[in-house]
């Protein structure tokens, strides 16, 4: 059973996903979970409360995703990691307006998710570059191989989101589609069997 608290937290996400955080009222928050504001101030004092709440356990859900980084030197360990983001973007969307505006109303959320996504960037980068040297990948240049790592990294992060603005279906078979696409052409022949397995597991092929 969930908790008074773990039910405010989980209905503010669905709302902020809907109408975006700024959007949402205490009052929409309460009535979503059939509570008084009265009740729900007993556990969250104020909105930012509950704003900063939901995003200590989104940035968890994020270290986590960061924390499982290369456990293996495979293209399989890619692609879990992969579906551990689609199903952190889709369900923390929100996050699209919230973390790309001019101004926070908690600073201190603005500084986390750029040191995250800086880690995530970094992270792919060290990944590419690995399977460069691996021989997984054709040869390829250093300029190149930043393009790729840009490209991967904009995709994971923007893909839902413009999926959802342009009214398309969100599903991991297309978000996974979308990543490898990118990276498909910089297969050598000594990786492609290796991918040709992950594509094959996901019914991309």
């Amino acid at each position: 059973m969930y908790s008074t608290k773990n039910k405010i937290l989980n209905a503010s996400i669905k709302l902020f996903n809907e109408y975006g955080v700024a959007s949402v009222r205490l009052q929409q928050i309460a009535d979503e979970i059939g509570i008084s504001v009265g009740n729900l101030a007993y556990h969250f004092k104020t909105k930012d409360f509950i704003v900063s709440s939901v995003y200590e356990k989104l940035f968890d859900d994020f270290n986590l995703i960061l924390g499982n980084y290369l456990l293996s030197p495979s293209l399989e360990d890619f692609d879990k990691q992969i579906s551990s983001y689609f199903d952190f973007f889709d369900k923390y969307h929100f996050y699209f307006s919230d973390l790309f505006s001019n101004e926070h109303q908690i600073p201190k959320i603005k500084e986390e998710w750029n040191s995250l996504i800086n880690k995530m960037d970094l992270q792919i980068k060290k990944r590419l570059e690995f399977y460069a040297k691996s021989g997984f990948f054709k040869e390829i240049n250093r300029n190149n191989l930043q393009t790729v790592t840009d490209n991967v990294l904009l995709t994971l992060i923007f893909w839902i989101p413009q999926q959802k603005m342009q009214s398309k279906i969100v599903s991991l078979f297309r978000y996974k589609n979308a990543i490898w696409c990118l990276i498909l052409p910089y297969i050598s022949n000594e990786g492609f069997p290796e991918l040709q397995k992950v594509l094959n597991d996901n019914n991309l092929l």
